[in-house]
């Protein structure tokens, strides 16, 4: 799932081990354990476009990564508040600064997503962000800054607790996305892929983030704090439920309509379009390509209106096949791709399974993740992720259009 949902669950497991003990500091230190998993993307940094494929949701997304670390954790997280540091102004100053960038990509993240779907920003929703950044800052500045705090009642053992919970729900959450997550890493790369959930979904988000605002304003020995933490524990549970057996109903419309139209395929899979559980892409795989379609719950019918057919061309990058980067993304998609051949020897290879952003045959610019792969002339190939950074609003404009079911 996306960062800011992964922090949301994380602080929520904080505050359910120590909220009672420490109040909302257990929040936070649960939303930096939520966070430590995704910090394996500061590899893109250190290597290659397909090696940082490979590295995401690896061991830091293992249950080896889980039950291990929170021990080390834990002893850290002891020893600073034994030591009596978390009183110094410059660390205080640290944190605070901390929270101001965490407040600020929330809130540019959330206004992002309005540009993102309704095609501009809205200015009433920026001004109400402002204005809750600027009232938390202000208030977290009284209530920490300026003041001695506390002693924390809380044990080592509670601190690895609360490390465990939080890192540990972090990959079994991704779990259900089609991104995949190595579970059994180091001992398997195998990718644990429910495909349920999208990778962003605000129905999941939003009450979740509400109900834990709401809760950080009790003190923490109220009953209300327990009681609104624990309610987005079940709404955002319950709706993560609702997505499997959802799943469950959208593979048996997939599957009879490629038996009604005949399609002799070998397999098939199904997932969610971004940012939503109601419309839903799938492809099938036959002996000679895919064809792959979609299907929203506000259809009038429940099938699939009209299948697409791509070919395989897995033949192009046979040549290739001891190469690294190829096996990476074979790997990678679950076997679900296409290759198109691009300018000269250059290829594009599209991952079929997060569908296309059109209902058409697809084109090149159409995969929502799509790989430039380009022959370095001594039997190998550079592959890369292919960016597209012009505006995209038309293409979520289509999206919405679509979800609203025909």
């Amino acid at each position: 799932m996306d960062s800011l949902t992964q922090i949301v669950l994380g602080a929520a497991c904080g505050e359910v081990v120590l909220g009672k003990k420490i109040g909302n500091r257990a929040m936070l230190w649960g939303a930096v354990g939520g966070t430590i998993p995704d910090l394996d993307v500061l590899g893109n940094f250190m290597m290659t476009d397909m090696q940082a494929l490979a590295f995401h949701r690896g061991i830091s997304h293992s249950i080896f990564f889980a039950v291990t670390t929170p021990f080390l954790f834990g002893y850290l997280v002891d020893k600073l508040y034994q030591s009596g540091l978390y009183q110094n102004k410059f660390y205080k100053g640290l944190v605070f600064l901390s929270t101001l960038l965490f407040t600020a990509f929330a809130a540019f993240i959330l206004n992002l997503a309005t540009k993102v779907i309704g095609g501009d920003y809205n200015y009433i929703l920026i001004g109400i962000s402002a204005g809750l950044g600027i009232w938390s800052m202000v208030r977290l500045a009284k209530t920490y800054l300026t003041k001695e705090l506390p002693p924390i009642n809380a044990t080592r053992k509670d601190w690895t607790w609360l490390f465990f919970w939080s890192i540990f729900t972090h990959p079994l959450l991704d779990a259900f996305t089609a991104y995949g997550t190595q579970l059994f890493a180091p001992f398997s790369d195998y990718r644990v892929a429910f495909n349920t959930i999208s990778v962003a979904d605000p129905i999941y988000t939003v009450p979740f983030l509400t109900c834990l605002i709401a809760a950080s304003f009790y003190k923490r020995d109220k009953g209300m704090r327990r009681y609104l933490n624990g309610l987005g524990i079940i709404l955002s549970s319950a709706y993560l439920l609702f997505t499997v057996f959802n799943k469950q109903r959208i593979d048996k419309v997939f599957k009879q309509s490629l038996q009604a139209e005949n399609i002799d395929f070998q397999r098939f899979r199904t997932g969610p379009s971004i940012f939503n559980n109601i419309l839903w892409q799938g492809v099938a795989e036959t002996k000679a390509g895919y064809y792959y379609g979609s299907y929203s719950l506000l259809d009038k019918q429940p099938k699939v209106y009209q299948f697409y057919k791509t070919p395989k061309n897995h033949d192009l990058v046979d040549v290739y096949k001891e190469d690294t980067d190829i096996q990476i993304l074979q790997w990678f998609s679950d076997g679900y791709y296409t290759v198109t051949p691009m300018n000269g020897d250059t290829l594009q290879i599209g991952d079929l399974r997060y569908g296309t952003t059109k209902e058409r045959p697809a084109q090149p610019e159409d995969y929502v993740f799509k790989f430039t792969i380009v022959p370095d002339g001594q039997g190998g190939v550079n592959a890369f992720e292919t960016r597209d950074f012009e505006d995209r609003s038309g293409v979520f404009s289509d999206l919405w259009n679509r979800v609203k079911g025909k």
